[in-house]
């Protein structure tokens, strides 16, 4: 009776540990697309240095969760659970006091850091804790709910500190809720581990690293140093040679961390492309409107939340229905109709003049995005596993997640890339065309060289190339729509792949094949790490 008593006691600390840091680490993930006007404002990024914020803490997200879900499992959960919160909570600590940009960004990667080592960590803890079936699956619902409890606190933070006190309190606050976190742990949670078969893919980690570091950095800084720059041309060849090694590397893996034989299978190929464009097109469409909101309208935090809200809030009250229309139909048809909603959204939110600074106009297009993103959210995974041969189920899901992540971290990449060069573009035109004074037009030229259009949109009205001002409003909003409309392609493309080429499930009943896959699932660090990002 005693032994039951100690069981069900470490089980429900260990429940309370990992729903409390999973939820930390995703309002550290989601809480900096509030503040990018106030990251403009004040730290006066130039050029492409406002995307290295939200990138800095998923970067290593993407590339180390699951080697962080193999370390718990060969040298104990426990430890991992807490120094994640620790190195979250420092790292929110260096960037509530940054000085400067590159400050920030060093904070935001450190947070991440963190936030890998959290989200499979927590996952695996509480699974491993459970003593039944119906126990595990209650308490891995309760994480996920937890997880999508973190993306709804966060803008709500940061539109809150933002707009009534400081950036800088936001991620002051997120210190203290590490600070709780990580104390939590250290008390309640029990420890656990399960190395049997397990190791490390040491060439697998570096070689992703480094061709993702690349590649990221070849798409964020083309707009800036141009396209056939040398350090541009380096970074796309860096990556192209690192991710060649990076497939050797896991074909001779004795644990990959991506079993590539996996895409062999044509279904499960289709539903890994369909996972990266469907997610860089939900992240990018959120980098898009905070942009939009933030530094090009100059709306406060608060407003900006609102936003996120409808991209993010809707996904915990729909999760009851997702739930059962996965039950009821295929996940390729609930996913097909969440790229849909999002493709339709998108499209709408191209329409929207930049002058539009009205919160109702972003309803309909941001719920529809929202919407869609919880029904495409909830059966991306199951869609994956399902393709997958029964057996691989585990694996299948926890190669989804990277893919997944990949696709988040390429989101705002790609549409800043391509907002900024189109802006810039339009900008120079219109500039050229107008009838603006010499000087202004000198001015205007010279702000636009050093900081790009959205810091030609930041200078004051009343300043020589403050006349320039209206320009660049314009042409921001010209490129961001852009923007829209490269994410609503991207979802609608998802879309049409869902329906055309994948194929439905052979004959697998979903709720079977993921309980199949279950266990195996938690062992290879199952983590949704951006399963409501933003």
């Amino acid at each position: 009776m005693r032994a039951r008593r100690i069981t069900g006691r470490f089980t429900a600390g260990t429940l309370i540990a990992g729903c409390f840091a999973v939820c930390l680490a995703q309002i550290g993930i989601a809480l900096p697309a509030t503040l990018n006007g106030l990251f403009q404002e004040h730290l006066h990024p130039v050029g492409s240095q406002l995307t290295w914020i939200s990138d800095a803490f998923l970067l290593p997200v993407t590339v180390l969760e699951l080697t962080f879900g193999v370390l718990g499992d060969l040298f104990g959960r426990k430890r991992l659970l807490v120094g994640g919160a620790v190195l979250l909570g420092i790292g929110e600590t260096v960037a509530a006091a940054s000085a400067g940009v590159h400050q920030l960004w060093a904070g935001q990667a450190l947070a991440g850091l963190g936030a890998a080592a959290l989200f499979p960590t927590s996952l695996a803890m509480i699974a491993a804790g459970s003593t039944t079936a119906a126990g595990r699956t209650r308490a891995i619902a309760l994480w996920a709910s937890s997880l999508s409890a973190g993306g709804f606190l966060a803008p709500l933070l940061g539109g809150i500190t933002g707009t009534y006190g400081s950036w800088r309190w936001a991620f002051a606050v997120v210190t203290a809720i590490a600070a709780v976190s990580a104390l939590t742990s250290l008390l309640l949670a029990h420890d656990s581990r399960a190395p049997e078969g397990r190791s490390l893919d040491i060439g697998g980690q570096i070689t992703i690293g480094v061709g993702a570091f690349a590649l990221l950095y070849g798409v964020i800084q083309g707009p800036d140093d141009g396209w056939a720059s040398v350090p541009v041309v380096t970074a796309f060849l860096v990556a192209a040679v690192f991710l060649g090694l990076f497939v050797v590397a896991e074909l001779r893996a004795r644990s990959p961390l991506l079993r590539l034989d996996l895409f062999a299978d044509r279904s499960f190929a289709v539903a890994s492309a369909v996972t990266v464009v469907g997610m860089f097109a939900f992240l990018g469409t959120a980098y898009a409107a905070s942009i939009r909101l933030g530094p090009i309208q100059h709306q406060s935090p608060l407003r900006t939340a609102f936003a996120f809200l409808l991209l993010n809030g809707i996904t915990p009250f729909l999760t009851p229905l997702t739930t059962r229309l996965l039950a009821r139909v295929a996940p390729r048809t609930l996913l097909a109709g969440g790229l849909v909603l999002m493709a339709a959204g998108d499209f709408v939110a191209a329409s929207l003049r930049v002058t539009d600074r009205a919160l109702p106009s972003l309803i309909l297009p941001l719920g529809l995005v929202g919407v869609g993103f919880a029904f495409t959210v909830s059966s991306v995974t199951a869609t994956a596993v399902n393709a997958a041969p029964a057996h691989l189920a585990g694996m299948a899901s926890a190669s989804t997640n990277l893919l997944r992540d990949f696709g988040f971290t390429l989101g705002p990449a790609v549409i800043g890339a391509v907002a900024l060069s189109r802006a810039a573009s339009h900008l120079d035109g219109a500039i050229g065309a107008s009838d603006l004074a010499p000087g202004a037009r000198a001015a205007a030229g010279e702000v636009l060289a050093e900081g790009g259009p959205l810091a030609l949109n930041s200078v004051p009205a009343g300043s020589p190339p403050g006349a320039a001002g209206p320009y660049a409003l314009e042409a921001l909003g010209h490129g961001y729509a852009i923007g829209f409309v490269v994410c609503g392609t991207a979802a609608a493309f998802s879309a049409l792949l869902v329906l055309v080429a994948l194929r439905p499930a052979r004959g697998k009943r979903l709720g079977k094949g993921l309980e199949k896959g279950a266990d195996t699932a938690v062992r290879d660090a199952d983590g949704p790490a951006a399963a409501v990002s933003s």
